[in-house]
């Protein structure tokens, strides 16, 4: 009698880099990596860093993030829901926030009402593979799943800052 084979979970891994809801080290430094990748423009359109003002420090931070696009718009998910520290900061600075990808471009992200993200959240998990197991539904399923779990988890839609600030 041998022992039962084990199976793996998809995204195991990445669930555990980010098992207390925030990237531990490991995950923290390949952040600060894809970080830089996005800012230096290496990757095609979708791996973007995100900069914003720190809501306690004032310093400005760099996430990277990945865009979903859905008829026509771009728009940033918070795969660790909405308890993660980049949407605090985005919400203490009036949703204005610079993106990096190659250039920088001022940018104001408005936040979706819960009852809106339900098609971007499917968008995302299309095109964000690092996402997938962070959120319990599966990429495949129905709308109406996306629309369960919709409110846990925000979406910003990217929109041209018209009134960019001045250097600080």
């Amino acid at each position: 009698m041998g022992d039962a084979p084990t199976t793996r979970r998809p995204g195991a891994l990445s669930r555990w880099l980010y098992r207390t809801g925030r990237p531990g080290r490991l995950a923290a430094a390949a952040n600060r990596v894809s970080a830089w990748i996005g800012q230096a423009g290496l990757w095609p359109d979708r791996l973007v860093a995100l900069e914003v003002r720190g809501r306690r420090t004032g310093r400005v931070i760099s996430f990277p993030l990945v865009v979903a696009d859905l008829d026509g718009q771009r728009y940033l998910v918070a795969m660790l829901g909405a308890g993660t520290s980049w949407v605090a900061n985005v919400r203490a600075a009036g949703g204005r926030a610079v993106l990096r990808a190659g250039t920088r471009r001022p940018v104001r992200l408005v936040e979706l009402d819960p009852e809106q993200r339900a098609p971007v959240l499917r968008r995302y998990l299309a095109v964000a593979p690092g996402g997938r197991p962070h959120l319990p539904v599966d990429r495949h399923a129905p709308l109406a799943e996306f629309e369960r779990i919709a409110a846990g988890y925000p979406v910003f839609r990217i929109e041209p800052d018209p009134d960019p600030p001045g250097p600080a």
